[in-house]
């Protein structure tokens, strides 16, 4: 396990792309004019994690939050998505599993597994050989949703030892995670440089399908209101 050695939780995930995890002969670089994101360092991490878990017994599992789906992204939702992608790995699903799918079909309505089900499922599924669990954009998940969704990680991760967490998200959470994710919660901040930032703004203003509705003042006062909105932040 010496991709990640313990909890990463990143916050404000902006900037220049560098390595998270481990060693790397030569840094991760970004396109002239562009900005790392928190689902650019994500997706870094995901690759990575994939690049170095092919041909071995090693699972690799991530969702992203969505603003705009915030009501649909449950707990049950988000680690059933989870299940489904560590499941996918295996050569065969489990027997408990396929057999916990069955008997809730046999319920009114074919109701799902519910949210200690499916906890139980991963817990067993994810202990029999070292897991990674990326979470993009924590932040974006309702706020009465957390607890749970954090506290059944928790339980995963006290059940399985050989199970690491990468989250991202901004820093109002960050007390949240570290207390309810107990063990050793590391904290990596990443800020964005102006100029990057700048040079970003300017490559997508570039890209503007109406051209001739922007000028140089209306260009100017875009880039005003972003900056200064970003300084306030």
């Amino acid at each position: 396990m010496s991709l990640i050695r313990q909890f990463y939780f990143a916050m404000e995930i902006r900037g220049l792309g560098k390595p998270l995890l481990g060693k790397t002969d030569e840094p991760r670089s970004m396109e002239e004019g562009k900005v790392l994101t928190s689902c650019d360092v994500s997706s870094l991490v995901v690759d990575r994690l994939c690049d170095q878990a092919r041909g071995r017994k090693v699972a690799v599992a991530c969702f992203y939050f969505d603003f705009a789906a915030q009501k649909e992204q449950s707990p049950v939702g988000m680690l059933g998505a989870l299940l489904k992608q560590v499941v996918s790995g295996l050569e065969e699903v489990p027997e408990g599993i396929v057999r916990a799918y069955e008997d809730h079909k046999k319920v009114i309505d074919g109701r799902g597994p519910q949210l200690a089900d499916i906890v139980n499922m991963l817990q067993t599924t994810v202990s029999e050989k070292p897991t990674f669990i990326c979470i993009d954009a924590l932040d974006e998940c309702v706020a009465a949703y957390r607890p749970k969704l954090l506290d059944s990680l928790n339980r995963i991760l006290q059940r399985s030892p050989g199970t690491r967490i990468f989250v991202t998200g901004r820093p109002h959470i960050q007390a949240e995670v570290e207390r309810r994710l107990s063990g050793g919660v590391m904290t990596l901040r990443i800020t964005p440089r102006w100029r990057d930032i700048v040079s970003y703004l300017n490559n997508r203003l570039g890209e503007d399908t109406m051209p001739d509705v922007m000028d140089s003042s209306l260009k100017v006062d875009i880039l005003k209101k972003i900056l200064r909105d970003i300084s306030e932040m």
